[in-house]
């Protein structure tokens, strides 16, 4: 391992370089925006099922939540893309080397561009025959289509603005693209229960109020941070530099993009279809299992949003390292990442636990709907500390570009054990059984992940990509 390489200069983010802090702290610096960015991206869409569930009811919260594992298969892509971006980004950055970090991110904007119009396409046109195959309960039929289509519509907006705080995020600023997230909360705090009850003279859209907010607060969030970026003439600005390489893509960044991105993807791939093999088990049960499931989506959202965010600290930290021949400084990485999961993620789920009724109660008020929902949440939600735990591990792995074997052990505690367990169990305990497949599951990729790390991965040499 070479532990000589010079400390790069940083004009943003975090210097995970700096030998006076340790590792730990630098991670929590630089995880605070990010974890806070995360909440504010999820809060746009909690806060619309808070409005539809008590402003319209539990018909109206169903409605968005039958689609929510579709869009999430839609955009596996992109986010295996952003992956792959962030760490050749990442590893650019620790080596100090600013062209490619700009052709990198040209090329990953002008392909995530195309796969948003490819995917406004799909959506708009299939939606409806999408929510069929996975038995949405006819009640709620009509209005997911509605919603489905105008959220899939704006997706060449929302996946550039996705993809270009993941640039960001690579070069240790996690700052920025927070600031922007506030921004697009704030609008959708504001837009929705307006359009929804027709405030200020505004159209009454009643459940279309949900995706028209989502819709504006991306575009105006977006925009908002381009315009910042070229004021402050930011490394990675839109500039027309980054223009042409996103018109002109570099296919041998491109190529080196997809070879980390794409085996990322197909596990959020698995992991969609999976979801939606899930929620066609729930549909059995109706609508006001549908609900209870979006309900609980929705808290299980935050509690891995910590997991998720410790794990892309990981991943951009650990490739910074190899970028600028650190590798020293690796298992550091990896400790404090593993260590932060479980403090963080342990306070968050006691804090759920323990009010679990009256968070519910934001978005549901059906009594029944609110006992499922309690029950389901209390059987899944301890085991997200395993998934941490996993997730941190994959990560660090990925940020040197090896991906293919901590991909496969993710698809198969998914195929291999989750839904399996899930529909095995729901003949023996209904709709409880369904969720018990999860903590099975995070049991068993935890363990397939750590031994990975430990018997192979530890024990290689770890070259920059870039």
């Amino acid at each position: 391992m070479q532990a000589a390489a010079a400390t790069p200069k940083r004009r943003t983010g975090v210097n995970i370089f700096d030998e006076s802090r340790p590792m730990w702290r630098s991670m929590a610096l630089f995880l605070v925006p990010l974890i806070l960015s995360n909440i504010m991206q999820s809060a746009a869409s909690l806060i619309s099922s808070i409005y539809l569930g008590r402003l319209i009811g539990v018909h109206a919260l169903a409605s968005v939540s039958a689609i929510f594992p579709i869009l999430f298969f839609l955009i596996s892509f992109l986010i295996g893309l952003s992956n792959g971006s962030t760490v050749l980004i990442g590893q650019a950055f620790g080596a100090q080397d600013q062209h490619t970090m700009k052709k990198v991110a040209g090329t990953t904007l002008g392909v995530s561009f195309w796969l948003g119009v490819v995917v406004a396409l799909i959506g708009v046109l299939f939606s409806h025959q999408l929510l069929i195959w996975i038995d949405t309960p006819p009640d709620i039929l009509a209005d997911s289509t509605l919603y489905a289509q105008s959220i899939f519509a704006s997706s060449p907006i929302f996946f550039s603005y996705l993809v270009y705080t993941t640039f960001l995020r690579g070069t240790g600023d996690s700052q920025t693209p927070f600031y922007f997230l506030i921004v697009s909360t704030v609008i959708t705090l504001v837009v929705t229960p307006a359009l929804i009850r027709g405030w200020f003279g505004l159209p009454t859209l009643g459940i279309e109020a949900a995706a028209a907010s989502f819709v504006v607060s991306n575009a105006i969030g977006f925009a908002g941070l381009l315009t910042y970026l070229h004021f402050k003439r930011h490394a990675l600005r839109f500039d027309t530099e980054t223009f042409f390489d996103a018109l002109q893509i570099d296919w041998k960044i491109f190529a080196k993009v997809v070879r980390i991105g794409v085996p990322t993807g197909l596990q959020i791939v698995m992991i969609s279809l999976a979801e939606i093999a899930v929620l066609s088990f729930v549909n059995r049960f109706g609508s006001s299992a549908t609900a209870a499931y979006g309900a609980v989506n929705q808290i299980v959202s935050y509690v891995q949003f910590p997991a998720i965010s410790i794990s892309i600290a990981a991943s951009i930290f650990g490739a910074q390292c190899i970028g600028a021949r650190r590798e020293d400084k690796l298992a550091s990485v990896v400790h404090s990442g593993v260590a932060l999961s479980y403090v963080i993620g342990g306070v968050i789920i006691a804090v759920c636990y323990a009010f679990a009724w009256n968070i519910l109660g934001w978005f549901i008020t059906a009594p029944s709907t609110l006992g499922i929902a309690h029950g389901l949440l209390m059987i899944t939600l301890w085991s997200y500390l395993l998934f941490g735990n996993s997730a941190v591990i994959s990560g660090v792995m990925r940020a040197s570009g090896y991906v293919i074997w901590p991909t496969f052990n993710g698809i198969f505690a998914i195929w291999g054990v989750e839904v399996p367990a899930a529909y095995i169990l729901m003949h023996f305990y209904g709709l409880r059984g369904v969720w018990m497949g999860y903590p099975i599951a995070f049991a068993v990729v935890l363990t397939m992940q750590t031994l990975l790390y430990t018997l192979v991965w530890k024990k290689r040499t770890h070259a920059r990509l870039v």
